[in-house]
């Protein structure tokens, strides 16, 4: 039998977790098919995800139909969750992308489509809610094809080959095939689905159990098992808390199998493989290729996080772009910590950091609904009623030219040098790190020690003290002593020249500084669009032409900066009466607009935050000195590549 790992994945109320309940139904593993509204849904067991109707966390099932065995992961739809369904995404085999047919493609639609994009997931699309008065089929096909892929192709007709030449027409080699024998087989119809080419697109309505069939149908042929590895490997894709408190780390096996008492990290060994049912679950003693399981036992593991052969996963795209400080409302300082801890233990993306100086914690967010849901979490499994401030934006910084960034660390009885080119990237590709540098120059070891020390911190910039992105950083040239250098040595120098570079660059004026912004899609009436407009103006945002749909409402589409925007939903609320509508989805990062501005009501100095120094160490007579960041090029023992 077939089994292959799918994901459920959508906008907001489009209909995702009711069809997910309509396959479970239609297979025979649910007698009663379960409703969102109705608080009973099998894949929203949560007293909070009841509470508001949405899916918050992810969530197994599984099912079987014909020959198929059908792993289901249901998503969050909401975009401030969108980390918990990227997470899912790298250790799917296919995805089913449901698109609402009375909303259509929406922002976060196209920002998921990116990221079925980005980890190569084939991807079914499944339109629902056909049965609303006025949707037009043809019209939703064009504008997928428009929007997201020219191959997302309606599959739900009796005869397959009436759709030959469409599907023949996305690759040129298969054209050139269909042009001769006039047929295309079933495994090439299905190797275009797996490259990304043609996008199976079905149509129906799940809450009427309508389209659902022919969904599975067509998953049952469509879809190729992934080839198992004898070697073992896994993927991380979760880690939560069962009800008594205990951590599971969830995982896809990819290759060998799992079984209790196994050793996969260091010292560590697996107590329990829990096969879940929605929030039941039955213990295995062995987990092979394909499946996915809940381990018990295990400590310090995260989401992207290889097993066995399998590498870290690339960091995630979608980041959090506002940062809130916790106010404990009297509760202890230290419990609302330990507890905001273990939400951050199933949340990496939170980044909960304590502050011993200020006395403060601090969580990092995508948005309001986020902040509400953490809140109630705290009270809900913690018994802690706190709240947190305004909140701030998440600024990161970057460099606009390369530079030679020297870092030297010489007390008395060590020594070590290191040199880095520091190049601009593309925006959202993160902080890169490689070398190119000689044996010769420094050995492996030496090597192993700078590139293992770049990656072991978040290297600020020096313009607000922001996290760096963006940028190529490369080992080029460095020094050490076989009778002074020691463990710690390489450590200090490479942290120094990486931030020795940013100050060459600030001195240059060729470090930038970088604000999350929004994409938006506003919908006010004819008479309120004069003020939107001008709002988005304001707030040093762009838009494309109002789109009148008819009617008496009118849809604006655009992006503006995280900071001005920011709130801007009261304020819609307040001037529509509650009849106008704002969407707000993470578009990536952009040169600040009001960047001086910025900087100047930050305050940082960069020399005189001496945990993240730009100066470097040299000795003489017997004593080490300091030496300030711009001597470097008249001091460095190694030679800069170009002066």
């Amino acid at each position: 039998m077939k089994h292959i790992v799918t994901g459920i994945i959508a906008h907001v109320d489009a209909g995702k977790t009711t069809l997910s309940e309509a396959l479970l139904y239609k297979a025979g593993a649910l007698s009663q098919l379960g409703r969102v509204d109705n608080g009973d849904a099998f894949l929203d067991p949560d007293d909070l995800e009841k509470k508001r109707g949405i899916t918050i966390f992810s969530h197994e099932a599984n099912l079987q139909y014909q020959q198929l065995n059908l792993t289901l992961l249901d998503t969050p739809g909401h975009a401030d969750f969108g980390a918990q369904t990227e997470q899912v995404l790298s250790v799917l085999d296919y995805a089913i992308l449901v698109v609402s047919a009375t909303d259509g493609v929406q922002g976060y639609t196209r920002t998921l489509w990116r990221l079925l994009d980005r980890y190569h997931i084939p991807t079914f699309i499944f339109v629902n809610k056909m049965d609303a008065p006025g949707v037009e089929q043809e019209e939703l096909l064009t504008q997928l094809q428009t929007e997201l892929s020219p191959g997302c192709l309606a599959f739900g007709g009796d005869n397959i080959a009436d759709n030959y030449e469409d599907i023949a027409l996305q690759d040129d080699a298969v054209l050139d095939s269909y042009v001769e024998s006039d047929t295309l087989s079933d495994d090439v119809i299905r190797q275009l689905i797996s490259q990304r080419k043609v996008f199976p697109t079905y149509f129906g309505a799940a809450l009427k159990l309508t389209g659902v069939e022919t969904l599975m149908s067509g998953l049952q042929r469509w879809t190729n098992e992934r080839p198992r590895d004898d070697k073992f490997g896994a993927r991380i894709f979760k880690v939560s808390h069962d009800e008594k408190g205990e951590r599971l780390t969830w995982v896809r096996v990819t290759g060998g199998a799992l079984h209790p008492r196994d050793e996969v990290l260091p010292d560590q060994k697996i107590n329990q493989l829990r096969l879940y049912n929605g929030v039941k679950y039955s213990v295995s003693q062995s987990v092979t290729a394909g499946e996915v399981c809940a381990i018990t036992g295990l400590t310090g593991t995260r989401p992207g996080q290889g097993l066995g052969n399998l590498a870290e996963s690339e960091p995630p795209v979608l980041q959090p772009v506002l940062t809130y400080k916790v106010d404990p409302k009297g509760n202890d300082l230290h419990a609302c910590l330990e507890a905001l801890r273990q939400l951050g233990d199933e949340d990496p993306q939170l980044h909960v950091t304590w502050s011993s100086q200020l006395q403060e914690i601090r969580v990092q967010l995508m948005g309001m609904m986020q902040l509400e849901v953490i809140q109630q979490l705290l009270q809900h499994q913690f018994n802690l009623d706190v709240s947190f401030d305004e909140g701030s934006i998440l600024y990161k910084e970057t460099i606009t030219d390369s530079v030679e960034g020297v870092g030297h660390f010489e007390p008395l009885r060590h020594y070590a040098e290191v040199h880095l080119l520091m190049e601009p990237a593309e925006l959202g590709s993160g902080v890169t790190f490689a070398t190119n540098c000689s044996l010769e120059v420094l050995d492996k070891n030496w090597q192993h020690q700078i590139m293992t020390n770049l990656a072991a911190k978040q290297h600020l910039g020096v313009l607000i003290g922001a996290p760096i992105t963006d940028i190529n950083i490369t080992l080029i040239g460095g020094r050490g002593s076989i009778v002074h250098t020691v463990g710690g040595d390489f450590r200090q120098a490479t942290w120094r020249a990486v931030r020795q570079g940013l100050m060459m660059t600030k001195q240059q004026g060729k470090a930038q500084l970088l604000e999350p912004w929004y994409q938006f899609r506003l919908t006010v009436t004819s008479d309120q669009v004069g003020r939107a407009m001008n709002d988005i103006q304001r707030m040093s945002g762009e838009f494309e032409s109002p789109d009148d749909t008819g009617g008496n409402v009118v849809t604006l589409t655009g992006t503006a900066p995280v900071a001005e925007m920011q709130g801007y939903a009261q304020t819609v609320n307040a001037y529509t009466h509650g009849q106008g509508e704002l969407e707000c989805v993470f578009d990536g990062y952009q040169p600040c607009y009001n960047a001086d501005d910025v900087i100047s009501a930050a305050g940082y100095d960069p020399v005189a935050d001496l945990e993240n120094t730009p100066d470097s160490v040299f000795c003489a007579h017997g004593a080490g000195y300091p030496v300030k960041w711009d001597q470097l090029p008249v001091m460095a023992h190694y030679p800069y590549a170009k002066k």
